[in-house]
């Protein structure tokens, strides 16, 4: 009998593998249904649903889910899934001229979709970077990239901190401007899992990850791979190959130890 397994992740081009294993029944073939769940609240959602029981497993970003972890959540890491950095792009809202540059969001109001999320979590990493002292910092709940594009349009939140590519879209439509980008300096994406699932399905769970990993590298050399991005994450072509030449799957089952130091 196949393991019903509950996944979520952001609905971004980073989890095209995953939606590609399941429509080809991929996993099935594993002995695991996968049942997928966008949240466009992002890492801290995700946290929150592994650790109150309404998912089984997370595509996460690395440093919110060490967070969470180290705060009593109740996950563990069993993988990297992309083991190359993520860049955020640094954004403020198209008319708000005082803001060129990210020295200008210096004391400014940072749009965030929760607290404990990447937003807000390299938020802090960017004020490290900038001599800024993290405890001042002033953030707006915006629960999402819609949220925060409403904060920024309306002047509400000065700064928001989301992965570049997948605001390129409404950076080229005008709704917000980009005035910098930090990459982080550890793999960009993880998978977590709560610890009961873990003790219960150890062998099941490995499965899954194999068929992935395998999904990943054939997904990498497909030289049709960043016209699929494109079309399904609704992004220039040229957006989608310039991402594409930058990003690395790992689906690695080993534990990141090295990383987790890092972070």
């Amino acid at each position: 009998m196949a393991l019903k397994l509950r996944v979520a992740g952001v609905p971004e081009h980073f989890n095209a593998p995953w939606h590609i294993a399941k429509k080809k029944g991929l996993f099935e073939g594993a002995g695991v249904d996968v049942t997928w769940t966008d949240y466009p609240g992002g890492t801290g959602a995700m946290a929150k649903a592994l650790n109150e029981g309404e998912t089984d497993v997370a595509v996460i970003l690395t440093e919110g889910i060490v967070k969470d972890i180290a705060c009593g959540g109740k996950s563990k890491i069993v993988g990297v899934y992309v083991s190359s950095p993520l860049c955020w792009g640094c954004h403020t809202g198209a008319g708000q001229s005082d803001v060129q540059d990210i020295k200008d969001l210096d004391g400014k109001v940072w749009a965030v979709s929760r607290m404990t999320s990447g937003s807000h979590l390299m938020a802090v990493v960017l004020a490290e970077k900038m001599g800024w002292d993290p405890k001042t910092l002033k953030y707006e709940i915006v629960g999402s990239l819609d949220g925060a594009k409403e904060a920024l349009t309306k002047g509400i939140a000065n700064g928001f901190l989301w992965e570049k590519f997948t605001t390129k879209p409404h950076v080229d439509s005008g709704v917000m401007r980009r005035v910098g980008e930090i990459p982080t300096p550890w793999p960009c994406f993880v998978i977590a899992v709560r610890n009961e699932i873990i003790e219960a399905h150890g062998p099941k769970l490995k499965a899954m990850l194999e068929v992935l990993g395998g999904v990943c590298k054939d997904f990498k050399t497909d030289a049709a791979s960043p016209a699929y991005v494109a079309q399904e994450y609704k992004l220039k072509p040229e957006d989608a190959a310039e991402w594409f030449k930058t990003v690395e799957w790992s689906c690695s089952t080993e534990q990141p130890a090295g990383v987790l130091k890092q972070v």
